[in-house]
């Protein structure tokens, strides 16, 4: 129906028939009377939005390039670059700071770092095998080079904070404050001989520990390496100058971990 109201729309633009005189012009009104009728035709016709189709094979060509995600994954990809030791490198880099933070925390010269109380683990409750930092449940203040102050947040708490340190390693005994609940005094002994020889031990067993870890870290590469080598993804000169290199990182870290050690003794027998 539309097409029909369209069309006669367009007729009535047309010039009239009967000021048609001749055969020319009859020829001409005709024409013009085709044009009419082609330009309404066209103007009504719907032009399908349909995507391109392809053929399967295109189709699944064009997905994979314009779709990241459709890509199908690699699985199992290792590292084709054998002197890529970074794995190694932050193990060493990790264990010398646990190293210096253990360290730091044993008693030389007869002074204490706090930080050594406030970080040893304290079960609040019998009934729970869960532990926190003395440091929340407590504050630790230093009162001259000889004497440590304990302020509990809660008087149950006393108890537990007093169990814990007495279990460490600091060889430090707390003492009930006469006047105050809530507060633990931890006088500082002078260092000994015996105090020194046991700050001593301990640090010595903190150096073996992360030696070990060192030596775990070289572990892991020295795997990877000989992984690469048995897959041959690498170049076997490759897998050996990369050998090279994670033996001299081993080294230099283990090195670091002695030097620690060594220093953090002159200072305790120097006490």
């Amino acid at each position: 129906m539309q097409r029909v109201i369209a069309f006669s729309g367009r007729i009535r633009h047309l010039p009239s028939l009967a000021n048609v005189n001749s055969l020319s012009g009859l020829q001409q009104w005709r024409c013009v009377l085709k044009q009419h009728i082609l330009a309404t035709l066209i103007g009504r016709q719907r032009f399908s939005t349909s995507p391109m189709l392809y053929k399967k094979k295109d189709k699944a060509k064009n997905n994979s390039s314009t779709n990241p995600d459709a890509r199908s994954p690699t699985v199992g990809v290792v590292s084709a670059d054998p002197y890529d030791l970074s794995q190694l490198q932050d193990g060493i880099a990790a264990t010398v700071s646990r190293l210096k933070d253990e360290l730091s925390k044993l008693r030389v010269g007869g002074r204490l770092n706090t930080e050594a109380l406030e970080s040893l683990r304290v079960q609040p409750s019998k009934a729970s095998k869960e532990t926190v930092k003395l440091g929340e449940l407590a504050q630790v203040v230093p009162k001259g080079g000889r004497m440590v102050t304990i302020l509990a947040s809660e008087e149950d708490h006393i108890k537990p904070i007093v169990s814990a340190i007495v279990s460490s390693n600091l060889s430090l005994t707390p003492q009930p404050d006469p006047h105050n609940a809530l507060q633990l005094n931890i006088p500082i002994p002078p260092p000994t001989k015996e105090s020194r020889d046991h700050t001593v031990g301990v640090a010595k067993a903190a150096m073996e520990k992360a030696t070990a870890a060192v030596r775990d870290s070289r572990g892991s590469v020295h795997k990877r390496l000989q992984d690469m080598q048995k897959r041959k993804v690498a170049r076997p000169d490759d897998v050996r100058k990369a050998q090279e290199q994670m033996e001299k990182l081993t080294e230099k870290g283990q090195r670091e971990v002695r030097e620690l050690f060594e220093a953090a003794k002159k200072a305790m027998e120097r006490a």
